[in-house]
């Protein structure tokens, strides 16, 4: 009996790794041109918002129902965490430090949610546990590099980012569950994004609308292609394939705002600090091998 050949990769799951491999990759870079117009959280703000809303209108066409004030509840929570902390305190680090570095610490978001975890009961397994330790020596090697250590306050944003964003995706799975489907995900952004504009007016941004065409260019990518188009590709993603090429951006994307920052944002990155990326970038790798 001749083995079965094997199938080929749907098309549309090629499209989606280019989503968020490629996208989310390149929205690093985009937030720092759009800061050049906008202030950092009513950049992120404004972005969650529109792109909620239209996500929201788009599942009331189709009749997907309101969801319920206990998963509105939820996504007030989970939104503050994961997009108030999490993507608010990115935009702010990127204030003063350059993208592919704010990337290449994001990495270690997967091996924090082997750690917030442990509470919940999911332990973790060997290869894990290296995998984390692999990961944490990568990033302690990051921050001695001279991005971070000339900008402490960079590094301390950057760590309240990742934190928000890790308990809150432990949150949303363990604690605070969502409205299934894109409807969840649409309450998320408006939540997060309403708490970012409420940051915004109580540390006095000041906000204009009159800036330049690319700021603005750069804020449409954010909303389309960042929130809209990357978060249902991810959607799909986790519907059709497996949970480890799902997360592969999550080692992708900091290769991609890397190359981007260095070749068409002009940004320096040095060999130490490619170094350490690299380690990260390992232990991720080793953490999310093997698994189906």
């Amino acid at each position: 009996m001749r083995p079965a050949r094997p199938t080929a990769v749907d098309p549309l799951i090629w499209a989606c790794l280019a989503s968020t491999w490629f996208v989310w990759g390149s929205t690093y870079l985009v937030i720092k041109f759009a800061l050049r117009g906008f202030p950092p959280f009513f950049l992120m703000g404004s972005r969650f918002v529109v792109a909620g809303g239209l996500l929201l209108a788009f599942t009331r066409s189709r009749g997907v129902p309101f969801p319920s004030p206990t998963q509105w509840r939820n996504a007030v929570v989970i939104g503050s965490l994961m997009l108030g902390f999490g993507m608010g305190g990115t935009a702010l680090a990127e204030v003063s430090l350059e993208s592919g570095l704010v990337v290449a610490f994001i990495a270690v978001t997967p091996l924090l949610v082997v750690l917030v975890s442990l509470p919940f009961g999911v332990r973790p397994v060997r290869r894990e546990i290296v995998g984390v330790l692999v990961g944490l020596v990568g990033v302690l090697m990051l921050t001695q590099g001279a991005g971070f250590r000339g900008s402490p306050m960079g590094l301390g944003v950057m760590v309240l980012a990742c934190s928000g964003w890790t308990l809150g995706s432990v949150f949303s799975q363990r604690l605070l569950p969502l409205a299934p489907g894109p409807s969840g995900f649409a309450s998320e952004m408006l939540c997060g994004g309403a708490v970012l504009l409420g940051v915004s007016a109580l540390s006095g941004e000041h906000v204009t609308l009159a800036v330049s065409g690319q700021a603005w260019l750069a804020w449409a990518y954010l909303v389309v292609f960042g929130s809209l188009i990357a978060f249902n590709a991810y959607m799909v993603l986790l519907s059709r394939a497996s949970g480890a090429l799902a997360t592969s951006y999550t080692y992708v994307n900091p290769i991609i705002a890397l190359l981007l920052g260095i070749t068409l944002g002009g940004e320096h990155v040095s060999g130490w600090e490619w170094l350490s990326a690299g380690v990260v970038l390992s232990g991720v790798v080793i953490l999310l091998a093997n698994r189906r």
